[in-house]
């Protein structure tokens, strides 16, 4: 048996290893808004963040989202670049989609190695007006209840107090305040409660051994009763509790004698290990607040065999802050009049700091409202927690002892994402599956070999993406047959060739595998409703998307060039031919032989070769021959194109390692219309089409400048007047945009968010009316 030290070092030491080994990643995605009607664009803005410090993290060039109906299904998906720790994108939401709440989340190909608890999500409401409007409008009276009990460190124990935490919720959703008792066996009433706030709260019990408890809960005009946990007649019960003074206590109690240890780490860094023997029944350990990070501290107790016997989360308020305050140049406008919203980001101390944000500016109605969900309470708290929490910046807002408590209630009744303990003892080595993209999108495969359908072990695969701009990436074959294609600034829709050397074995069967993961975490949102709301309220937002559809359609289709670089993998080639530059011949032999001084045509058995003249030589073996980006292993091929379909033929004559390939030499042909000339695909090439990153898709915010645009009778309904995803501040703390009100009067508000480089994350806003 080891020492008190070496029990807690072992602890410790486990837990370190484990953190050296995971660096977990976390996204935030702001969107401009949380409702949406079909036929609308879904704005985006996503921050890559560490995972413990919440800091920008440069370890992915790519994010997918999808958005997942109730059953898991992905009615959209895209894929964003990732730029300096932030991307942004759009998705357009489909007519035909049913209305209802729907899921949308973000993830990287390293989040993939790690539970899908661990992705942003958030709940989108999509309403589609032409489907059954009247059925959208019936609102639903009859709420079931449900009451979970949480004794506090897991275990309800004997003779004994314990603290136990409830939580009242509804099918809606939404925490309800009810007033309830605790019953025994004899119906006698041994506790009282009522929720403190959004149906949480606490209540204190000594339960006795060989009683069984159940809560009666006063729901409307009839009664709700629930079972608490059954009573442990031998274990250990935990209660931790703040002196007032600046100190912890976490009193635990057991009727098994022996030490036990306290565990707490926080930020994936421990901050507290501490032995303690059972002395009458208990023991106590006193924890100095000024030990523990901002947000949230895991405590476990852990028995003298190292098995985890409590457990129980603390929530510290964060000391540092983002602080993003706006103003409006007047409270009130008129349609069609320019509005300029002032903002500054500083920290706590009220000192300027560079700030990363992102800004939407908003109507706010019945149907739309501000998003509840934050940056800065998402940081803290729904990334760490699972289930909903129902308003998280409710918490933030009011830094007292009634929300202080009302943290305390929230951290006692959510569970938590991070840590099994029995993989951070075991010392286990992590298995990852899925690469961090550094550089760019990861196009995965897997070849198997046929008849066999076995997979294939270091085979080389070659992925074109053909077109002007030459794209050619190999890849070989692991013990599994998985294949892994590293792109570079792949954009929008098109399409992929993937092959073997078919000279070499045709045997082999390659599948191109989706990137989007195929897991799913066990949040489930409320039934869709929209109750209280009027008819002509969402005939209007019908009419307005309509007529925005219409009427700004090649507006809300223009598209950021990404700005690529378009050079070749092989970068500058030895020697360019221009074919234009030169006599026409009418076929290409003649072309290569007159021109081409690298190379030297052979014809054994029927079959061309080319051999590339180095600069002391002759190379070996064939060069790597492309035809726009695209691999062609029969030379016979190339030497039937038409030469006059062929802009430039660029030349690469030394040996060149592109791995994991080495090419005894590249000719690289460019047609002019970038569709390999005719040159026929081998049969056994897989041909697909693939979305690469998305393109980045202008937001459309129409100028009132002159008379002649005020007075046009061009409608615009806008309701999001405007969104920037890249609103950050300078050294100086300040930003200032401006924007055009649209014909649609009402309350608007501009929310900004963000993060700064030491991942202080906060949120500000600012509204101002529009009226006719």
């Amino acid at each position: 048996m080891l020492n008190a030290e070496a029990q807690v070092n072992d602890i410790t030491g486990s837990f370190n290893r484990y953190q050296q080994k995971n660096l977990h990643e976390k996204l935030f995605v702001h969107t401009d808004k949380s409702f949406y009607l079909t036929g609308e664009i879904l704005w985006l803005k996503i921050y890559d963040l560490d995972g413990a410090t919440n800091k920008p993290l440069k370890i992915s060039k790519t994010a997918y989202v999808d958005v997942l109906d109730k059953e898991n299904n992905p009615v959209m998906q895209a894929k964003i670049a990732l730029n300096n720790a932030d991307g942004n994108g759009s998705i357009y939401i489909p007519v035909n989609l049913s209305s209802g709440n729907y899921k949308l989340r973000a993830y990287t190909s390293w989040m993939k190695n790690y539970s899908p608890d661990y992705y942003f999500e958030k709940q989108i409401c999509i309403v589609n007006p032409l489907k059954s409007p009247d059925d959208l409008l019936t609102e639903t009276t009859a709420v079931d209840y449900d009451v979970q009990f949480f004794p506090e460190g897991g275990t309800l124990l004997k003779d004994v107090a314990n603290k136990v935490a409830f939580r009242i919720v509804g099918n809606n959703g939404k925490g309800a305040n009810m007033k309830g008792a605790i019953i025994n066996q004899h119906n006698d009433t041994v506790a009282k409660f009522q929720p403190l706030h959004f149906g949480l709260g606490n209540v204190m019990l000594t339960p006795k051994a060989g009683e069984t408890y159940r809560a009666v809960v006063k729901a409307g005009n009839k009664n709700l009763f629930k079972s608490l946990p059954a009573v442990a007649e031998q274990g250990y019960s935990m209660l931790l509790t703040d002196d007032g003074a600046g100190k912890i206590n976490v009193r635990i109690n057991t009727n098994i004698p022996g030490p036990v240890y306290l565990f707490a780490h926080a930020a994936q860094t421990v901050k507290v290990a501490e032995r303690i023997y059972i002395s009458n029944g208990s023991a106590i350990f006193s924890i100095d607040k000024s030990k523990l990070d901002a947000g949230i501290t895991h405590f476990t107790v852990f028995n003298n065999n190292k098995q985890p016997v409590c457990e129980r989360l603390y929530f510290t308020r964060p000391k540092q802050r983002l602080v993003v305050n706006a103003i409006v140049n007047q409270s009130s406008y008129t349609t069609r009049k320019k509005v300029a919203v002032a903002f500054t980001s500083q920290n706590q101390d009220g000192k300027p700091v560079i700030a990363d944000l992102s800004m939407a500016v908003i109507r706010v109605d019945s149907l739309q409202q501000p998003e509840q969900l934050d940056i800065q309470s998402y940081l803290w708290l729904i990334s760490e927690l699972r289930g909903n929490i129902e308003s998280p910046s409710w918490y933030f807002v009011n830094a007292n002892s009634e929300t202080d408590a009302a943290l305390d209630n929230l951290m006692l009744t959510q569970g938590w994402r991070q840590f099994d303990w029995a993989n951070i003892l075991s010392n286990a080595a992590p298995a990852f599956k899925f690469l961090p993209e550094y550089n760019g999108h990861i196009i995965t495969g897997k070849i198997t070999e046929m008849p066999e359908n076995k997979p294939a072990r270091g085979v080389i695969a070659y992925l074109g993406i053909p077109g002007k701009r030459v794209q050619m990436y190999p890849a070989v074959s692991d013990s599994t047959g998985h294949l892994l294609f590293n792109t570079r600034d792949m954009y929008g829709p098109g399409e992929i060739i993937v092959q073997t050397n078919t000279e070499k074995d045709s045997t082999y069967h390659i599948e191109i595998l989706s990137p989007f993961s195929e897991q799913f975490s066990a949040t489930t949102y409320p039934a869709f409703q929209l109750g209280g709301i009027t008819q002509s309220l969402l005939e209007n937002y019908s009419v307005a998307m309509q007529v925005q559809n219409l009427y700004s359609a090649a507006k809300i289709k223009q598209f950021y060039d990404p700005h690529i670089d378009s050079s070749a993998f092989y970068f500058k080639p030895y020697k360019t031919y221009k074919l234009d530059d030169f006599t026409r011949f009418t076929t290409m032999e003649e072309v290569l032989r007159e021109y081409v001084s690298e190379v030297n045509i052979i014809k054994p058995k029927n079959k061309y070769h080319i051999k590339t003249l180095a600069e002391f030589g002759f190379l070996e073996s064939d060069p790597m021959v492309m035809v726009d980006g695209i691999p062609v292993f029969n030379t016979n091929k190339v030497i039937g194109m038409d030469p006059l379909k062929v802009r430039k033929l660029e030349v690469v004559r030394s040996r060149y390692f592109y791995e994991p390939t080495a090419l005894d030499g590249i000719f690289s042909f460019t047609t002019y219309k970038g569709d390999m000339g005719g040159v026929e695909l081998d049969p056994h090439a897989v041909v697909l089409d693939y979305e690469g990153m998305q393109l980045q898709r202008r937001f459309y915010s129409p100028v009132y400048d002159t008379d002649a645009q005020i007075n046009s009778h061009l409608p615009d309904f806008r309701n999001v007047l405007y969104w920037q995803p890249n609103a950050g501040t300078t050294v100086n703390g300040k930003n200032q945009v401006t924007f055009y009100t649209s014909d649609q009067p009402g309350r608007y508000i501009a929310i900004i968010q963000g993060i700064t480089q030491n991942g202080e994350a906060g949120m500000g806003y600012v509204t101002f009316e529009v009226v006719k």
